[in-house]
C-alpha cells in the first residue's frame, strides 16, 4: 500500500532515512513533543516513507511523508482518527524531532462514511505553518484517511519560495492512491461491503 516515488509525480525522490522502522511509531507525548514508541496492542503494522520534492528557480525543496497503519479491525482505525483530532485541539504547536516544530495547526474533517461512500469512510486534515534549521515559517498540510481497518496519511512540509497550493497536489494524489491500494487489499474496491478483517505481517503495510 506504501507509495515509491512516481506516484507522487515527477521528479520526486526518496529521503534519507527512507523508511520508519517496521516495529515503532510516533507518539505526542504531554510536552506536545513527538517520540518514537513501540507499537501498541491496537496497531499490526505501521511504515512511513519520506520523500523530496524538487526545487526550482526560487524555491528549496520540499519534504513529504506517507504512512500506512493497519489495526485489527475498523474501531481501532476510527480511533486513530479520534486521536489524531484530540491531538491537535491539544497540542497546536507540536515538536518533531532534528530541531522541526510544527505551530498554529487548524483541522478539519470530513466523515466519508456518511458522504461519499465508497472512497473513504473518514478523512482528516490539518494545516498549519513549518518551521526547521533553514528558518520558516513554510506552510504545512497533512490528511489522513481511513478505509476498514487501515489508516493512509501523507504530510507535505513546505521549504522556502514553495506556496501551499503548490503542497496539496501531491497530498491529494498520494492519498488518493494509497485509499486505492487500501481497497485492493481488502477486496472492496468498487463493491462498497463492509469487511474488517486485513492483518498481514509487518513488511505487509
Amino acid at each position: 500500500m506504501l507509495p515509491g516515488p512516481d506516484a507522487f509525480g515527477p521528479g520526486i525522490r526518496p529521503d534519507r532515512p527512507y523508511e520508519s522502522e517496521p516495529d515503532r511509531w510516533p507518539v505526542l507525548d504531554r510536552w506536545c513533543d513527538w517520540r518514537s514508541a513501540p507499537l501498541p496492542r491496537d496497531v499490526l503494522a505501521t511504515r512511513t516513507r519520506t520523500f523530496r520534492v524538487p526545487g526550482g528557480p526560487g524555491r528549496a525543496e520540499a519534504r513529504l511523508t506517507a504512512t500506512v497503519t493497519v489495526h485489527p479491525d475498523a474501531l481501532d482505525s476510527a480511533w486513530e482518527i479520534a486521536r489524531s483530532m484530540e491531538e491537535v485541539m491539544r497540542c497546536p504547536d507540536q515538536q518533531l524531532r532534528e530541531g522541526r516544530r510544527l505551530t498554529s495547526l487548524f483541522t478539519s474533517v470530513l466523515d466519508y462514511g456518511e458522504q461519499a461512500g465508497d472512497w473513504a469512510q473518514d478523512a482528516f486534515s490539518e494545516t498549519g505553518q513549518y518551521h526547521d534549521a533553514t528558518g520558516g515559517p513554510y506552510p504545512y498540510t497533512w490528511s489522513q484517511g481511513r478505509y476498514g481497518p487501515v489508516t493512509v496519511a501523507v504530510a507535505a512540509l513546505g521549504a522556502r519560495g514553495v506556496p501551499r497550493e503548490a503542497l496539496a497536489p501531491y497530498v491529494a494524489q498520494g492519498q488518493a492512491r494509497m485509499l486505492h491500494r487500501a481497497q485492493l487489499a481488502l477486496g472492496r474496491a468498487g463493491s462498497g461491503r463492509e469487511r474488517a478483517e486485513y492483518a498481514p505481517g509487518r513488511d505487509g503495510a
